[in-house]
Protein backbone atom coordinates (compact mmCIF):
# COMPACT_ATOMS: atom_id res chain seq x y z
CA UNK A 1 0.00 0.00 0.00
CA UNK A 2 1.40 3.70 -0.93
CA UNK A 3 0.95 6.09 1.28
CA UNK A 4 2.47 9.10 2.85
CA UNK A 5 2.68 10.13 6.53
CA UNK A 6 0.99 13.51 7.77
CA UNK A 7 2.25 15.76 10.24
CA UNK A 8 -1.65 15.50 11.60
CA UNK A 9 -4.77 16.01 9.83
CA UNK A 10 -7.37 19.02 9.81
CA UNK A 11 -6.07 20.48 13.41
CA UNK A 12 -2.96 19.07 15.27
CA UNK A 13 -4.86 16.95 17.75
CA UNK A 14 -5.71 14.77 15.45
CA UNK A 15 -3.65 12.45 14.87
CA UNK A 16 -2.34 10.09 13.40
CA UNK A 17 -2.58 11.24 9.84
CA UNK A 18 -2.16 9.87 6.37
CA UNK A 19 -2.84 9.71 2.89
CA UNK A 20 -2.97 6.15 1.04
CA UNK A 21 -4.09 4.09 -1.92
CA UNK A 22 -7.29 1.44 -0.42
CA UNK A 23 -6.27 -0.07 -3.96
CA UNK A 24 -3.51 -1.57 -5.09
CA UNK A 25 -1.35 1.27 -7.14
CA UNK A 26 0.97 4.29 -6.23
CA UNK A 27 -0.11 7.67 -5.46
CA UNK A 28 -0.58 9.98 -8.28
CA UNK A 29 1.57 13.00 -6.78
CA UNK A 30 5.32 13.44 -5.84
CA UNK A 31 5.86 15.64 -3.27
CA UNK A 32 8.85 17.18 -5.20
CA UNK A 33 9.35 20.02 -1.88
CA UNK A 34 8.28 20.59 1.35
CA UNK A 35 6.14 18.49 3.73
CA UNK A 36 2.11 19.18 2.47
CA UNK A 37 -0.41 19.05 5.44
CA UNK A 38 -4.01 17.53 5.13
CA UNK A 39 -5.62 20.49 4.23
CA UNK A 40 -3.02 21.59 1.96
CA UNK A 41 -3.80 18.13 -0.17
CA UNK A 42 -7.59 18.48 0.29
CA UNK A 43 -7.00 22.06 -1.58
CA UNK A 44 -4.40 20.43 -4.25
CA UNK A 45 -6.68 17.71 -5.20
CA UNK A 46 -9.62 19.97 -6.08
CA UNK A 47 -7.75 22.45 -7.47
CA UNK A 48 -6.33 20.35 -9.69
CA UNK A 49 -9.63 18.53 -10.99
CA UNK A 50 -10.99 22.43 -11.27
CA UNK A 51 -7.99 23.28 -13.65
CA UNK A 52 -7.63 20.31 -15.84
CA UNK A 53 -11.30 20.31 -16.69
CA UNK A 54 -11.45 24.45 -17.56
CA UNK A 55 -7.87 23.29 -19.65
CA UNK A 56 -10.19 20.76 -21.48
CA UNK A 57 -13.43 22.80 -22.12
CA UNK A 58 -11.57 25.78 -22.86
CA UNK A 59 -8.19 24.91 -24.86
CA UNK A 60 -6.62 27.76 -22.71
CA UNK A 61 -3.73 26.97 -19.82
CA UNK A 62 -5.45 27.45 -16.45
CA UNK A 63 -4.94 28.12 -13.04
CA UNK A 64 -6.70 28.45 -9.63
CA UNK A 65 -6.11 29.64 -5.89
CA UNK A 66 -7.40 27.42 -3.00
CA UNK A 67 -7.72 28.52 0.29
CA UNK A 68 -9.79 25.92 2.44
CA UNK A 69 -11.52 23.48 -0.20
CA UNK A 70 -12.78 26.43 -2.01
CA UNK A 71 -11.48 28.22 -4.70
CA UNK A 72 -10.89 32.00 -4.29
CA UNK A 73 -10.19 32.54 -7.86
CA UNK A 74 -9.69 30.89 -10.73
CA UNK A 75 -8.97 31.68 -14.21
CA UNK A 76 -7.64 30.56 -18.22
CA UNK A 77 -4.90 32.49 -19.52
CA UNK A 78 -5.37 35.44 -21.88
CA UNK A 79 -3.23 38.39 -21.39
CA UNK A 80 -3.54 40.87 -18.90
CA UNK A 81 -4.60 44.40 -19.77
CA UNK A 82 -1.95 47.25 -18.02
CA UNK A 83 -5.05 47.86 -15.64
CA UNK A 84 -5.33 44.11 -14.51
CA UNK A 85 -0.90 44.21 -14.26
CA UNK A 86 -1.62 47.29 -11.99
CA UNK A 87 -4.30 45.68 -9.55
CA UNK A 88 -2.91 42.61 -9.57
CA UNK A 89 1.14 43.85 -9.02
CA UNK A 90 2.62 42.41 -11.86
CA UNK A 91 5.43 44.54 -13.58
CA UNK A 92 4.17 46.46 -16.02
CA UNK A 93 7.31 45.36 -18.63
CA UNK A 94 7.55 41.41 -17.50
CA UNK A 95 6.80 39.08 -20.12
CA UNK A 96 3.85 36.89 -19.59
CA UNK A 97 3.11 33.19 -20.57
CA UNK A 98 -0.12 32.41 -20.95
CA UNK A 99 -0.31 29.98 -17.44
CA UNK A 100 1.50 33.10 -15.48
CA UNK A 101 -1.74 34.82 -17.14
CA UNK A 102 -4.12 32.52 -15.82
CA UNK A 103 -2.50 32.38 -11.99
CA UNK A 104 -1.79 35.72 -12.39
CA UNK A 105 -5.54 36.18 -12.59
CA UNK A 106 -6.85 33.77 -10.29
CA UNK A 107 -4.37 35.16 -7.56
CA UNK A 108 -5.43 38.51 -8.51
CA UNK A 109 -9.45 38.16 -8.71
CA UNK A 110 -9.60 37.84 -4.53
CA UNK A 111 -6.47 38.94 -2.95
CA UNK A 112 -7.76 38.71 0.86
CA UNK A 113 -9.28 35.57 0.58
CA UNK A 114 -6.19 34.09 -1.91
CA UNK A 115 -3.79 35.13 0.90
CA UNK A 116 -1.77 31.70 1.91
CA UNK A 117 -3.31 29.59 -0.67
CA UNK A 118 -2.71 26.48 -2.12
CA UNK A 119 -2.22 27.29 -6.13
CA UNK A 120 -2.80 24.98 -9.10
CA UNK A 121 -1.77 24.73 -12.68
CA UNK A 122 -2.81 22.76 -15.43
CA UNK A 123 0.44 22.91 -17.31
CA UNK A 124 4.34 23.02 -16.31
CA UNK A 125 5.28 25.39 -14.29
CA UNK A 126 7.54 28.09 -15.59
CA UNK A 127 10.21 30.66 -14.86
CA UNK A 128 7.62 33.72 -15.24
CA UNK A 129 4.84 32.16 -13.45
CA UNK A 130 7.37 31.46 -10.29
CA UNK A 131 8.62 34.67 -10.69
CA UNK A 132 5.10 35.88 -10.02
CA UNK A 133 4.38 33.06 -7.29
CA UNK A 134 7.96 33.92 -5.48
CA UNK A 135 6.21 37.59 -4.57
CA UNK A 136 3.10 36.03 -2.66
CA UNK A 137 2.23 34.59 0.50
CA UNK A 138 1.01 30.63 -0.57
CA UNK A 139 1.63 27.44 1.16
CA UNK A 140 2.18 25.27 -2.11
CA UNK A 141 1.44 24.67 -5.56
CA UNK A 142 0.37 21.22 -7.62
CA UNK A 143 1.23 20.89 -11.46
CA UNK A 144 1.95 18.21 -13.83
CA UNK A 145 5.64 19.74 -14.12
CA UNK A 146 7.83 22.29 -13.37
CA UNK A 147 10.62 23.99 -15.45
CA UNK A 148 14.30 23.60 -14.00
CA UNK A 149 14.31 27.50 -13.74
CA UNK A 150 10.70 27.41 -11.94
CA UNK A 151 11.67 24.76 -9.56
CA UNK A 152 15.19 26.49 -8.46
CA UNK A 153 12.68 29.39 -7.36
CA UNK A 154 10.21 27.77 -6.13
CA UNK A 155 12.51 26.04 -3.66
CA UNK A 156 14.01 29.40 -2.57
CA UNK A 157 10.19 29.81 -1.29
CA UNK A 158 9.63 29.58 3.07
CA UNK A 159 13.52 28.94 3.54
CA UNK A 160 13.01 25.96 1.20
CA UNK A 161 9.95 24.24 3.24
CA UNK A 162 7.48 25.52 0.05
CA UNK A 163 5.25 22.64 -0.73
CA UNK A 164 5.67 21.86 -4.52
CA UNK A 165 3.85 18.90 -5.85
CA UNK A 166 3.73 16.88 -9.27
CA UNK A 167 0.69 15.46 -10.23
CA UNK A 168 0.35 12.25 -12.50
CA UNK A 169 -1.39 14.42 -15.67
CA UNK A 170 -2.56 11.06 -17.00
CA UNK A 171 -3.93 10.10 -13.38
CA UNK A 172 -8.16 8.80 -13.45
CA UNK A 173 -9.44 8.13 -10.08
CA UNK A 174 -12.19 5.11 -10.12
CA UNK A 175 -15.24 5.74 -10.45
CA UNK A 176 -17.03 5.00 -7.03
CA UNK A 177 -15.64 7.86 -4.11
CA UNK A 178 -15.23 6.99 -0.18
CA UNK A 179 -15.47 9.17 2.47
CA UNK A 180 -15.87 8.51 6.49
CA UNK A 181 -18.00 11.04 8.95
CA UNK A 182 -18.71 9.59 12.10
CA UNK A 183 -17.51 6.30 11.50
CA UNK A 184 -19.96 5.91 8.68
CA UNK A 185 -18.52 5.18 5.41
CA UNK A 186 -20.36 7.11 2.73
CA UNK A 187 -20.29 5.78 -1.03
CA UNK A 188 -20.91 7.56 -4.31
CA UNK A 189 -19.92 7.68 -7.95
CA UNK A 190 -17.37 10.40 -8.47
CA UNK A 191 -18.82 13.72 -10.47
CA UNK A 192 -17.01 12.67 -13.94
CA UNK A 193 -20.27 15.31 -15.58
CA UNK A 194 -17.75 17.26 -17.85
CA UNK A 195 -18.71 20.74 -18.59
CA UNK A 196 -19.58 21.41 -22.19
CA UNK A 197 -20.79 23.79 -25.00
CA UNK A 198 -23.93 21.67 -25.53
CA UNK A 199 -24.88 22.49 -22.14
CA UNK A 200 -25.30 25.68 -22.73
CA UNK A 201 -27.98 25.13 -25.42
CA UNK A 202 -31.52 25.99 -23.12
CA UNK A 203 -31.88 29.42 -23.11
CA UNK A 204 -35.23 30.10 -20.90
CA UNK A 205 -35.45 34.35 -21.52
CA UNK A 206 -36.98 36.50 -24.04
CA UNK A 207 -32.98 37.73 -24.68
CA UNK A 208 -30.85 35.02 -26.53
CA UNK A 209 -28.17 36.30 -27.65
CA UNK A 210 -25.29 34.48 -26.28
CA UNK A 211 -21.86 35.57 -27.20
CA UNK A 212 -19.03 32.81 -27.76
CA UNK A 213 -17.05 34.51 -24.95
CA UNK A 214 -20.22 34.51 -22.92
CA UNK A 215 -20.10 30.60 -23.42
CA UNK A 216 -16.66 30.39 -22.54
CA UNK A 217 -17.15 32.14 -19.24
CA UNK A 218 -20.29 30.44 -18.49
CA UNK A 219 -18.45 27.13 -18.84
CA UNK A 220 -15.57 28.56 -16.26
CA UNK A 221 -18.57 29.53 -14.36
CA UNK A 222 -19.69 25.89 -14.05
CA UNK A 223 -16.58 24.15 -13.13
CA UNK A 224 -15.38 26.50 -10.80
CA UNK A 225 -18.95 25.62 -8.79
CA UNK A 226 -18.66 22.15 -9.24
CA UNK A 227 -15.34 22.78 -6.64
CA UNK A 228 -16.39 25.18 -4.42
CA UNK A 229 -18.25 23.94 -1.14
CA UNK A 230 -21.98 24.09 -1.70
CA UNK A 231 -23.91 26.59 -1.77
CA UNK A 232 -22.04 28.41 -4.00
CA UNK A 233 -22.38 30.95 -7.08
CA UNK A 234 -19.65 32.08 -9.27
CA UNK A 235 -19.64 35.63 -11.22
CA UNK A 236 -16.87 35.47 -14.09
CA UNK A 237 -15.91 38.26 -16.66
CA UNK A 238 -13.15 37.44 -19.66
CA UNK A 239 -11.80 34.43 -17.98
CA UNK A 240 -12.04 34.82 -15.01
CA UNK A 241 -13.88 34.70 -11.75
CA UNK A 242 -14.18 37.86 -10.41
CA UNK A 243 -16.17 36.65 -6.83
CA UNK A 244 -17.03 33.49 -5.39
CA UNK A 245 -19.86 32.94 -2.82
CA UNK A 246 -19.34 29.39 -1.16
CA UNK A 247 -20.60 27.15 1.76
CA UNK A 248 -23.54 29.65 2.41
CA UNK A 249 -26.85 27.94 3.70
CA UNK A 250 -29.16 30.95 1.98
CA UNK A 251 -28.34 31.19 -1.82
CA UNK A 252 -29.33 35.18 -1.76
CA UNK A 253 -26.37 35.49 0.49
CA UNK A 254 -23.99 33.66 -1.52
CA UNK A 255 -25.06 35.86 -4.17
CA UNK A 256 -24.61 39.12 -1.96
CA UNK A 257 -20.84 37.68 -0.67
CA UNK A 258 -19.59 36.71 -4.33
CA UNK A 259 -21.40 40.30 -5.88
CA UNK A 260 -19.38 41.87 -3.04
CA UNK A 261 -16.45 40.21 -4.34
CA UNK A 262 -16.90 41.20 -7.77
CA UNK A 263 -17.99 44.86 -6.95
CA UNK A 264 -14.68 45.15 -5.22
CA UNK A 265 -12.75 44.40 -7.66
CA UNK A 266 -14.18 46.54 -10.22
CA UNK A 267 -13.99 49.24 -7.71
CA UNK A 268 -9.47 48.38 -7.66
CA UNK A 269 -9.77 49.20 -11.20
CA UNK A 270 -11.13 53.40 -10.74
CA UNK A 271 -8.75 55.73 -10.97
CA UNK A 272 -9.24 56.71 -7.15
CA UNK A 273 -7.39 53.10 -6.20
CA UNK A 274 -5.04 52.90 -8.99
CA UNK A 275 -3.81 56.72 -8.11
CA UNK A 276 -3.66 55.72 -4.26
CA UNK A 277 0.12 56.41 -3.31
CA UNK A 278 1.71 53.95 -0.53
CA UNK A 279 4.85 54.69 1.53
CA UNK A 280 7.84 52.88 0.15
CA UNK A 281 8.35 49.13 1.29
CA UNK A 282 5.06 48.74 2.19
CA UNK A 283 4.12 44.70 1.94
CA UNK A 284 1.50 43.52 -0.34
CA UNK A 285 -0.64 42.27 2.05
CA UNK A 286 -0.31 45.58 3.83
CA UNK A 287 -1.19 47.13 0.64
CA UNK A 288 -4.18 44.73 -0.20
CA UNK A 289 -5.27 45.57 3.41
CA UNK A 290 -5.24 49.53 3.30
CA UNK A 291 -7.59 49.37 -0.32
CA UNK A 292 -9.84 46.96 1.13
CA UNK A 293 -10.39 49.83 4.16
CA UNK A 294 -9.81 52.45 1.75
CA UNK A 295 -12.98 50.96 -0.13
CA UNK A 296 -14.98 50.55 3.21
CA UNK A 297 -16.44 54.22 3.57
CA UNK A 298 -16.56 53.77 7.28
CA UNK A 299 -13.49 52.01 8.53
CA UNK A 300 -11.15 54.54 6.26
CA UNK A 301 -13.37 57.67 7.93
CA UNK A 302 -12.02 55.73 11.03
CA UNK A 303 -8.53 56.10 9.46
CA UNK A 304 -8.57 59.37 8.67
CA UNK A 305 -9.70 60.69 12.07
CA UNK A 306 -6.80 58.51 13.94
CA UNK A 307 -4.66 59.41 11.58
CA UNK A 308 -3.22 56.15 10.70
CA UNK A 309 -3.19 57.07 6.56
CA UNK A 310 0.86 58.43 7.25
CA UNK A 311 1.57 54.98 7.89
CA UNK A 312 0.04 53.57 5.12
CA UNK A 313 -0.12 56.55 2.42
CA UNK A 314 2.62 59.17 0.62
CA UNK A 315 -0.33 61.67 0.43
CA UNK A 316 -3.50 61.42 2.22
CA UNK A 317 -6.24 60.11 -0.25
CA UNK A 318 -9.75 61.54 -1.04
CA UNK A 319 -12.92 59.61 0.17
CA UNK A 320 -14.08 57.78 -2.12
CA UNK A 321 -17.58 58.74 -2.38
CA UNK A 322 -20.70 56.49 -2.64
CA UNK A 323 -22.27 58.02 -5.48
CA UNK A 324 -18.44 57.69 -7.39
CA UNK A 325 -18.46 54.38 -6.58
CA UNK A 326 -22.19 53.47 -7.94
CA UNK A 327 -21.11 55.66 -10.68
CA UNK A 328 -18.29 53.76 -11.53
CA UNK A 329 -20.13 50.12 -11.14
CA UNK A 330 -22.22 51.11 -13.11
CA UNK A 331 -19.86 50.96 -15.97
CA UNK A 332 -19.12 47.05 -15.11
CA UNK A 333 -21.37 44.95 -17.42
CA UNK A 334 -21.48 41.67 -19.54
CA UNK A 335 -21.03 39.63 -16.47
CA UNK A 336 -22.03 36.23 -16.08
CA UNK A 337 -23.24 34.61 -13.03
CA UNK A 338 -23.64 30.68 -12.43
CA UNK A 339 -25.29 28.78 -9.84
CA UNK A 340 -24.43 25.25 -8.99
CA UNK A 341 -28.00 24.64 -8.21
CA UNK A 342 -31.72 26.55 -9.31
CA UNK A 343 -32.31 30.47 -8.16
CA UNK A 344 -35.48 30.04 -5.52
CA UNK A 345 -36.28 33.97 -5.79
CA UNK A 346 -35.84 36.51 -8.52
CA UNK A 347 -34.05 38.51 -5.73
CA UNK A 348 -30.93 36.77 -6.66
CA UNK A 349 -31.05 38.14 -10.11
CA UNK A 350 -31.64 41.41 -8.54
CA UNK A 351 -28.64 41.23 -6.68
CA UNK A 352 -26.68 40.14 -9.76
CA UNK A 353 -27.92 43.02 -12.21
CA UNK A 354 -25.88 45.48 -9.83
CA UNK A 355 -22.89 43.70 -10.06
CA UNK A 356 -22.93 44.18 -14.07
CA UNK A 357 -24.77 40.97 -14.45
CA UNK A 358 -25.70 40.37 -18.06
CA UNK A 359 -25.55 36.33 -18.66
CA UNK A 360 -26.96 33.67 -15.76
CA UNK A 361 -26.26 29.84 -15.86
CA UNK A 362 -28.46 27.77 -13.80
CA UNK A 363 -29.62 23.96 -13.15
CA UNK A 364 -33.42 25.34 -13.64
CA UNK A 365 -36.01 23.62 -11.77
CA UNK A 366 -37.33 25.65 -9.05
CA UNK A 367 -41.12 26.09 -8.51
CA UNK A 368 -40.60 29.50 -9.20
CA UNK A 369 -38.64 29.82 -12.02
CA UNK A 370 -41.25 31.58 -14.30
CA UNK A 371 -40.33 34.64 -11.08
CA UNK A 372 -36.70 34.33 -11.91
CA UNK A 373 -36.86 34.28 -15.55
CA UNK A 374 -39.34 37.30 -15.60
CA UNK A 375 -36.72 39.47 -13.44
CA UNK A 376 -34.39 38.69 -15.86
CA UNK A 377 -36.43 39.59 -18.69
CA UNK A 378 -36.96 42.67 -16.68
CA UNK A 379 -33.18 43.43 -17.33
CA UNK A 380 -32.41 42.20 -20.67
CA UNK A 381 -30.41 39.58 -19.04
CA UNK A 382 -29.78 35.77 -20.87
CA UNK A 383 -30.49 32.65 -18.83
CA UNK A 384 -29.52 28.97 -19.38
CA UNK A 385 -30.70 26.41 -17.92
CA UNK A 386 -28.69 23.52 -17.74
CA UNK A 387 -30.79 20.46 -15.65
CA UNK A 388 -27.71 19.55 -13.40
CA UNK A 389 -27.15 20.58 -10.16
CA UNK A 390 -22.98 21.06 -9.14
CA UNK A 391 -23.46 20.67 -5.29
CA UNK A 392 -19.92 19.85 -3.71
CA UNK A 393 -19.34 18.59 -0.14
Amino acid sequence: MDELQLKYGCNPNQKPARVFMEESGELPFEVVNGRPGYINLLDAFNAWQLVRELKQATGIPAAASFKHVSPAGAAVGLPLTPTLRKIYFVDEDAVLSPIACAYARARGADRMSSFGDFIALSDTCDEATAKLIAKEVSDGIIAPGYTDGALEILQAKKKGNYNILKIDADYEPASIERKQVFGVTFEQGRNALAMKPDMLTNIVTQEMNLPVDAQRDMLISLITLKYTQSNSVCYVKDGQAIGIGAGQQSRIHCTRLAGNKADIWWLRQAPQVLNLQFVDGIKRADRDNAIDVYLSDDEYMDVLADGKWESIFKVKPPVFTKEEKKKWLAENTGVTLGSDAFFPFGDNIERAYKSGVKYVVQPGGSVRDDNVIEACDKHDMVMVFTGARLFHH
